[in-house]
């Protein structure tokens, strides 16, 4: 029902770099026709230009849904264009980091349906997970909004808007924690002789693995890794590095996620 009003009234994104991109695709895979989409995006990508949406046109008067998808920065200038559609019927899906639910209701009216969202950038092959709070409780605009999410991948219900930044720190900005984590396994590989192409190939399988048994299994990630570690053999050796209270994974994680989450707080500001 909800992805069929998408297609009959449409689907404008207002932005569409990284993280509108992902979404879109993961859309337009899932059976949402391209010309049901209407894209407001001074710098297209190639990418975007050939999947034949509405691009830079007129938009529909009353949109299902807008997706806010444009850089904090560029919200001031854009979003004020959109103010006829507020206060009424289209629902207002933001996926700007930072930017509270507040500046939306001032800019839009108070009486727009507008969702917060954090979603992440694995939405492309449908294995987003993407936290969720409304600017009121109940009522339609977030079951469209949460319709939307879920064709790609998980999503939650945050009970406050201040758990937002916390959010962005974790899943938001988490994916590129676990690039990063793939570069460096790789590279500490090829350290210890293997060769570049094997020893990324290696750390891209099993950090992707581990993510899918981690979803999978009924076992917590901490016992996952009981059952890894053998005493005394290598898996432990490493972990000895890895789970240092002072200098391993525990207080470089924490010390990231804040550091994230803080500067969510600053650009909501």
């Amino acid at each position: 029902m909800d992805m069929d009003m998408v297609r009959d009234r449409g689907l404008v994104l207002l932005g569409c770099g990284k993280m509108g991109s992902a979404m879109l695709q993961g859309w337009l895979a899932g059976g949402l026709p391209a010309t049901s989409v209407w894209v407001i995006d001074p710098y297209p990508s190639d990418w975007l230009i050939a999947q034949g949406v509405h691009l830079n046109t007129d938009l529909p008067k009353t949109p299902a849904l807008v997706l806010i998808a444009v850089k904090p920065q560029m919200m001031e200038q854009t979003l004020p264009t959109l103010s006829a559609m507020g206060n009424g019927e289209t629902v207002f899906l933001s996926v700007a980091a930072g930017t509270p639910i507040a500046f939306y209701e001032r800019v839009l009216g108070a009486d727009t349906p507008i969702v917060r969202a954090m979603p992440n950038t694995p939405a492309a092959v449908g294995r987003g997970i993407t936290a969720l709070v409304p600017n009121r409780p109940g009522g339609a605009a977030m079951d469209l909004a949460e319709a939307l999410l879920q064709a790609v991948g998980q999503t939650v219900r945050l009970e406050s808007e201040s758990q937002m930044d916390a959010v962005t720190a974790v899943s938001g900005s988490g994916p590129a924690y676990v690039f990063h984590l793939i570069e460096t396994l790789a590279a500490a590989g090829v350290n210890e002789g293997l060769p570049k192409d094997l020893a990324l190939a290696l750390a891209k399988a099993t950090v992707g693995g581990a993510g899918e048994l981690a979803e999978r299994a009924n076992e917590d990630p901490g016992q996952l890794r009981v059952n890894v570690t053998s005493p005394g053999g290598t898996t432990a050796a490493a972990l000895a590095v890895l789970m240092d209270v002072d200098t391993g994974f525990p207080a470089l994680m924490k010390r990231a996620v804040a550091a994230a989450a803080n500067r969510s707080r600053e650009l909501g500001q």
